[in-house]
C-alpha cells in the first residue's frame, strides 16, 4: 500500500549531468562520457539534468531554458487565490549549475536535426548531442476555439503557463467588483494538470468569500466528469454554498467561441455567457520544439517507449513531462519529475552499454479546495507489454473524512510542494 510518506520520500532518488559550451556556432563537450542536451527547465527537464549528473558526473549536460527563473504551475492557484506571493513559486538553477556542473543556456530552442544530432537555438547557436531530452511542457492550440488566439489571451488569459498570464489573471480578479461573475472554460482531455481548473476555481472562491462575497463562479466544461469530481463538489458545497456552478458537456458546457473584447463565450447550442473576468483554458499540445523535432503524432503529443522515454519516432530523443504520451500517468509535475529520473537512468545506462531497468512510478496529486481543506489522489504505475498501466496501490482521499483529515491533507500539500521543488531545483520557495 502506497502512503503519502513513501511518496514524499521517493522524490529524492537518482542522477543528472554537466555540459561545456563553446560559442559561437557549435557547442562541444570534449572528452566527456557523453553529451546530453536537455530542453526545458521545469519538473521534468531540471530533474533529468540533475539526476544524469548525480549518476555519472562525467557526462556533459547542457540545459536550455528560455528563462533564468522557473515559475511553477503547481501552487500558482494559491497565488491566484491570494494565499501566496508570486515569487514563492519561482525557482533558480543555482544548484544545478553550481553543485552539479550543468551548463545553463538561457535561450529558445528552435529546431532539431535528428540525423545530425544537433539542436539549433533562436540565437543561431548550434548544440551537438548524443542524447537529447525534450521537456517543453505544453503549447496552446491557438484557434482551436474560435476567436481565441494570442491577441485574445492578452485580454482573456489562459494562465496555463505560469508567468505574465498568471499575473494578468490575478490583476483582473483583484479589480473585479463584488457581485461580478468569474467564468472558467475547461478543456477536454488530455491537458496539463487534470484537477487544475477545479482547484483554481476553489481557491478563487476562497478569495471571493472573504473579499467579494456576492460574486459568482461558473465552470463551462468540455467534459462530463473530471478528476476527483465528487471530492471537489462536496468541498465546494461545504465551503462556498452555491457560489460555484459547474456546467458539464451534456448540459452545453463546451465553449466554441470567445469574444475577448466583450468577455463573452458561446457554447455549442448558441448560449452566450458574459463574464466580468474570463479565464479560458484552451486545448493544448506538446511544446513547439517537439513538433520541430518530429516526435509528435497527429494528436500533437509525443509517443514514447515508457521504459526509457525515448521517442517512438526519432532515436536518441527522449520526451518527458506534459509533452509525452504516458497515459494513464497524468500530465502533472510529479509525473514529469518521475519521468525525468527514468529517462536519466536510461541515458546513463545507454552510455555505459547497459540495458535500462524496468521502471515503476508513483504519482500523487494534492488539490486545495480551501487553505485548510486538502484532497489527494495517488497511483502506482508499471510497464506491461510496452505500455504504462496502473499497478496495485494508491487511492483517493476518503469521501467521509472529517475536518482534521482535510486540514492535514492541506499541510501535506505544502510539504509535497517543498519536497518536489527541492528535489528538482534544490531550492524551497
Amino acid at each position: 500500500m502506497i502512503t503519502r510518506r513513501k511518496i514524499l520520500k521517493s522524490l529524492g532518488a537518482t542522477a543528472l549531468a554537466v555540459p561545456a559550451l563553446s560559442m559561437p556556432l557549435v557547442a562541444r563537450a570534449q572528452g566527456a562520457a557523453g553529451r546530453v542536451v536537455v530542453v526545458g527547465g521545469g519538473f521534468g527537464g531540471a530533474t533529468a539534468a540533475k539526476y544524469i549528473k548525480r549518476r555519472n558526473p562525467d557526462i556533459a549536460v547542457t540545459l536550455v531554458e528560455a528563462n533564468s527563473r522557473f515559475y511553477t504551475c503547481p501552487f500558482s492557484n494559491l497565488y491566484l487565490g491570494g494565499l501566496r506571493d508570486f515569487e514563492s513559486i519561482g525557482h533558480s538553477y543555482d544548484e544545478l549549475t553550481g553543485d552539479y556542473g550543468v551548463e545553463l543556456v538561457t535561450g529558445w530552442a528552435q529546431d532539431v536535426d535528428g540525423d545530425a544530432h544537433t539542436l539549433t537555438l533562436a540565437s543561431g547557436d548550434v548544440l551537438e548531442y548524443d542524447k537529447l531530452v525534450l521537456s517543453p511542457g505544453i503549447d496552446i492550440r491557438w484557434g482551436a476555439i474560435e476567436g481565441y488566439d494570442e491577441a485574445a489571451a492578452e485580454l482573456v488569459p489562459h494562465a496555463w503557463k505560469a508567468g505574465p498570464q498568471t499575473r494578468l489573471l490575478r490583476e483582473q480578479l483583484e479589480a473585479m467588483e463584488d457581485g461580478g461573475t468569474f467564468i472558467l472554460s475547461a478543456p477536454d482531455n488530455p491537458f496539463r494538470c487534470p484537477p487544475g481548473p477545479y482547484e483554481r476555481v476553489s481557491l478563487i472562491a476562497n478569495y471571493f468569500k472573504t473579499n467579494k462575497p456576492n460574486s459568482k463562479i461558473i465552470i463551462l466544461d468540455a467534459k462530463d466528469n473530471f478528476s476527483k469530481q465528487g471530492l471537489f463538489q462536496a468541498g465546494w458545497e461545504a465551503l462556498y454554498g452555491d457560489m460555484i456552478e459547474w456546467v458539464s458537456l451534456s448540459n452545453d458546457g463546451r465553449v466554441v467561441r470567445v469574444d475577448a473584447e466583450a468577455r463573452e463565450v458561446e457554447t455549442e447550442f448558441g448560449v452566450i455567457h458574459k463574464a466580468d473576468v474570463l479565464n479560458v483554458v484552451p486545448p493544448q499540445k506538446a511544446g513547439a520544439i517537439a513538433d520541430a523535432a518530429g516526435v509528435t503524432n497527429e494528436g500533437g503529443w509525443a509517443p514514447v517507449d515508457p521504459v526509457t522515454f525515448e521517442s517512438r519516432l526519432v532515436p536518441d530523443i527522449h520526451v518527458i513531462g506534459d509533452a509525452s504520451v504516458a497515459a494513464p500517468m497524468p500530465k502533472s509535475g510529479f509525473s514529469a519529475n518521475a519521468q525525468g529520473k527514468v529517462a536519466a537512468a536510461a541515458i546513463v545506462a545507454a552510455f555505459a552499454g547497459e540495458e535500462p531497468s524496468e521502471p515503476s512510478w508513483a504519482n500523487t496529486c494534492y488539490s486545495l479546495i480551501g487553505p485548510e481543506y486538502g484532497i489527494s489522489v495517488a497511483n502506482v504505475y508499471k510497464v506491461v507489454d510496452g505500455e504504462v498501466v496502473v499497478a496495485d496501490g494508491g487511492g483517493v482521499s476518503p469521501a467521509d473524512a472529517d475536518a482534521e483529515f482535510r486540514r492535514r491533507e492541506a499541510v501535506y500539500a505544502e510539504g509535497w510542494y517543498d519536497a518536489i521543488a527541492n528535489d528538482t531545483w534544490g531550492t524551497v520557495a
